[in-house]
Parts: C-alpha cells; sequence; structure tokens
C-alpha cells in the first residue's frame, strides 16, 4: 500500500466554541488547510486538516492548546502519512467541493414536515429571511414547534431566500 504526501490532523472538542477557537488557532500557526468539521450527538465536533507533516503536527497542537483555552478539548490526533486506503474511507473530508450540500426543500404536503429529521427542519427553517425565529432559537427549538413555524410557512407563502 501506498502512502500519501500530505498529514491528516484530527481535532475532536465538546462544544462548537472549542472547535472554531481550534481551527483558526490551526489555520494560524502553519500552513494547513481546514477541510472541514463534523458533528457527532451531544455536542462533540471534530475539525480536520491537511498539510505537510510538521506543518500539521504544528497546527494540532496550536489548535488543541486553544481548544483547552476556551472550552473542552477531547482528542486531538495527526496521521504522519495515511494509507491510500484512508482517503477513500473519508473521501467527504479530503475533497468537499465533490460533497454537494443538500438544501431540504419544502414538501408539498404539510404531513410531509413532520417525516423530516431536525437538522432539515432547521435547514429549512434558515433557509428563510423573515423566519419568525433567529437562527438562534432556530438551532434550539422543538421540532414541533419548526413543524408547526414551518406549516405557517408553507400556508403563508414565505419568500426562500436561495
Amino acid at each position: 500500500m501506498r502512502a500519501h504526501a500530505y498529514s491528516l490532523g484530527m481535532i475532536e472538542t465538546l462544544g462548537l466554541p472549542a472547535l472554531i477557537a481550534a481551527a483558526d488557532a490551526a489555520a494560524k500557526a502553519a500552513d494547513v488547510k481546514v477541510v472541514t468539521y463534523e458533528g457527532a450527538d451531544a455536542g462533540i465536533v471534530t475539525v480536520y486538516v491537511i498539510g505537510d507533516v510538521s506543518s500539521v503536527q504544528a497546527a494540532v497542537d496550536a489548535g488543541a492548546d486553544a481548544a483547552r483555552r476556551v472550552g473542552r478539548l477531547l482528542h486531538s490526533h495527526v496521521i504522519p502519512r495515511p494509507d491510500e486506503n484512508v482517503p477513500k474511507m473519508i473521501k467527504n473530508l479530503i475533497s468537499p467541493a465533490e460533497k454537494k450540500e443538500e438544501t431540504p426543500t419544502l414538501p408539498h404536503t404539510v404531513s410531509g414536515l413532520a417525516d423530516q429529521s431536525i437538522n432539515d427542519l432547521r435547514k429549512l427553517a434558515r433557509s428563510y429571511a423573515d423566519f419568525p425565529l433567529s437562527p438562534q432559537e432556530i438551532g434550539t427549538a422543538k421540532k414541533e414547534e419548526l413543524v408547526r413555524l414551518l406549516e405557517e410557512k408553507q400556508k403563508g407563502g414565505g419568500e426562500q431566500e436561495r
């Protein structure tokens, strides 16, 4: 198996503020590319950086320190030259441009809203310029409330931003 010339760094935090601080510090500390981040349940989020081995190590160290200061660092790790199968496994992290962001569309029936995930409902609510909740309130709203407000938008014909 061949190894890739780049290095992959990962910083896992509890909460988004610590992650943003980690990504910012990592990007400023060395010549790396912050590729993407992903969230898991219970507020666990991970940011991924790529670059040459020494740059990624310096970036991950700086990002981990920033995450500790701002919030809670869970883990950090650097894979110096990952095997060629690793990028295949995490292809969407290495080539995010290839992965299209799916924007939920307003279903034709009101009952279709209740069948959508809470994340899709939140994305849909944020797509409205005049939605009655702020982005922060959308992030904490319960599914039933979002469904009710989106149904009102559907009946009222609110304008979506695209």
